[in-house]
């Protein structure tokens, strides 16, 4: 079939570098884990600086398309993601250069400032990373009712199998299969080190809350919360890819889960009352341990030092409250749809006095909430053919998880979210 006079004018006169940044500016921002709804949003100012008018942007988890209009003339051009990733100082960055207040700049400029951009190292060393997780991983241990001996042990797991993540992750390994193996790893090493350190004379009285808080870090939180963050906004087939991957990561997860409880033979339910201590003493070690949390999260996104502290400060205040109110009786989703709530508002208004990364400031606080433990336990209850209480489990948890995005969409309705 030949091609019409109007068609090769079509495809030859749009067809230029201002096309090809803008492609580059979306796959990025998906790729450093923005979600559907704010890259279309960026993209739309950033042609507005190239000099394009958009009519139509289409994004996937691995692609994105545009239409353009320039100068009378139409195209439409496509490019491929990349393998995703959580990089909000990367977010940060983008959404400062499409929001610039020069108007018009040339596409090579533009250009040049992106690959600037993606050219940066990560703020922090692979050994600051695992630490940051072990430390995470302890304090999950102690939110989910673990004592002393179980939040060592989940401390050396995590950091472990965070650092095999991060030496499979820059090689470029699969995404899943560094997952898998990550954590087998962290696991394993929980495992070994219990039965060291039982041998050695310390009781592990709390088992099952620290082995499965050796693996929370490998949650897939962000990539949940922003595909029901797109659902809602009507991204559809951004949301359901973003709702697809992170649901087969956290079976991956599980199922590595599983391969060690098979190996050791341990068992993990029920699980264990948590540890009995004064109420202003518990009040006071949630705290710390939210705040360890969520800086910890922050640092593994790559976010910027002020940003990584203020996350934690509002994981801090926004678990507390949390955790009170299911004290007081109230139920889970209804008390992580106030904590989410109050961290959009917080966040908001924090990331515009401080010019703090506002995706850090919401992301970490909302990850450390997500109720990772009934995912695992959903599996094994499975595994054992107690089909009533492992629906039971994975409807509490997806609940949780819608109620944490609704509490995000209600703040941003609240308080618009852009500066």
């Amino acid at each position: 079939m030949t091609q019409s006079a109007d068609q090769r004018k079509l495809s030859s006169g749009v067809r230029d570098d201002a096309t090809d940044v803008l492609l580059l500016f979306a796959a990025m921002m998906l790729r450093a884990g923005g979600t559907a709804s704010r890259t279309r949003e960026l993209s739309g100012a950033m042609a507005h600086r190239l000099g394009l008018e958009t009519s139509a942007v289409s994004l996937t988890l691995n692609s994105v398309a545009v239409s353009v209009h320039r100068r009378g003339e139409q195209l439409v051009a496509m490019r491929d993601v990349g393998p995703p990733g959580i990089d909000v100082r990367r977010i940060g960055e983008l959404e400062r250069l499409a929001n610039a207040l020069e108007p018009v700049a040339a596409p090579h400029r533009i250009a040049t400032q992106l690959a600037e951009i993606e050219a940066r190292p990560p703020q922090y060393p692979g050994w600051q990373m695992a630490i940051a997780v072990g430390l995470a991983s302890a304090g999950f241990a102690f939110l989910n009712g673990a004592a002393l001996p179980e939040m060592a042990a989940a401390a050396i797991g995590g950091g472990i199998g965070q650092g095999l993540r991060w030496w499979l992750t820059r090689r470029q390994l699969n995404q899943f299969g560094t997952t898998a193996l990550a954590a087998i790893t962290a696991a394993g090493t929980y495992v070994l080190v219990a039965a060291l350190a039982s041998h050695a004379g310390f009781a592990f009285s709390h088992y099952a809350a620290g082995f499965i808080s050796t693996v929370l870090f490998l949650i897939p939180g962000v990539a949940l919360i922003a595909g029901l963050f797109d659902l809602l906004e009507h991204q559809t087939v951004a949301a359901l890819s973003r709702l697809a991957s992170g649901a087969l990561t956290v079976f991956i997860v599980a199922s590595g889960l599983s391969i060690v409880v098979a190996v050791a033979a341990i068992e993990l339910l029920p699980r264990s009352a948590p540890t009995e201590l004064a109420y202003p003493l518990r009040l006071s070690l949630r705290a710390v341990a939210s705040f360890v949390a969520g800086c910890s999260f922050a640092m593994l996104f790559n976010s910027t030092p002020l940003s990584m502290v203020v996350a934690g400060i509002v994981a801090l205040a926004a678990n507390s409250v949390r955790l009170v109110l299911i004290d007081m009786g109230m139920l889970l989703a209804p008390a992580a749809f106030i904590a989410a709530f109050s961290v959009g508002i917080i966040a908001i208004l924090a990331s515009r006095r401080l010019d703090a990364e506002l995706m850090a400031i919401v992301t970490a606080p909302v990850v450390i909430m997500i109720p990772g433990l009934y995912a695992f336990e959903m599996l094994v209850l499975f595994n054992r053919g107690q089909m009533l209480e492992a629906m039971q489990a994975s409807g509490a948890g997806i609940f949780v998880i819608s109620a944490l995005a609704m509490g995000l969409s209600v703040a941003r309705l609240a308080v618009p979210w852009e500066r």
